[in-house]
C-alpha cells in the first residue's frame, strides 16, 4: 500500500513539474465574445457568484412556505451575512463587479432570512403563550 502511495506521489509530482513549464496552458483573461465589455474572468465570477449566492434560497423558501422557524439556524445566516459584507469590501478594493454584486445580493438574502426567522419565532411564541 505504501508503495502505491509513493508511486502516485512521484507521478503527480512529475505531472506538476511538467505542467509548470507550460505557459501556453495558462488561460489568458481575454475579452468575452458574448459581452465585449466584460473579461472572461468576470463572466466566470458572475456564474460562480450566482450559484453560491442563491444556495441559501431553498431554506428561506421552505421556511416561508411552512410559516415556521423550524429547521432554520439564524446564526449561520448571520455569520454568512457578516462575512459577505467583508466580501463586498474586498470586491470594492479589487474593483471586481461580480464579487460586489453577488455578495450584496447575498447580504440582502441572508438579512431577509434572519428577519423572517425572528418574525416566525415571535409569532410562534405569541401563539404558544410563552415569552
Amino acid at each position: 500500500m505504501k508503495r502505491n502511495i509513493r508511486i502516485t506521489c512521484v507521478i503527480l509530482g512529475l505531472c506538476l513539474l511538467t505542467l509548470g513549464g507550460c505557459d501556453d496552458l495558462v488561460p489568458s483573461d481575454a475579452k468575452s465574445l458574448l459581452v465585449p465589455r466584460l473579461q472572461r474572468s468576470e463572466i466566470v465570477g458572475l456564474l460562480a457568484g450566482f450559484g453560491t449566492t442563491f444556495a441559501a434560497v431553498p431554506d428561506l423558501v421552505g421556511m416561508l412556505r411552512r410559516r415556521s422557524s423550524a429547521g432554520m439556524h439564524p446564526r449561520m445566516a448571520g455569520i454568512m451575512g457578516v462575512f459577505q459584507i467583508f466580501w463586498v469590501y474586498y470586491g470594492l478594493l479589487i474593483a471586481s463587479r461580480p464579487v460586489i454584486v453577488w455578495n450584496l445580493i447575498a447580504v440582502l438574502t441572508n438579512s431577509f432570512s434572519v428577519g423572517a426567522y425572528w418574525y416566525f419565532v415571535r409569532k410562534e411564541r405569541r401563539e404558544s403563550g410563552t415569552k
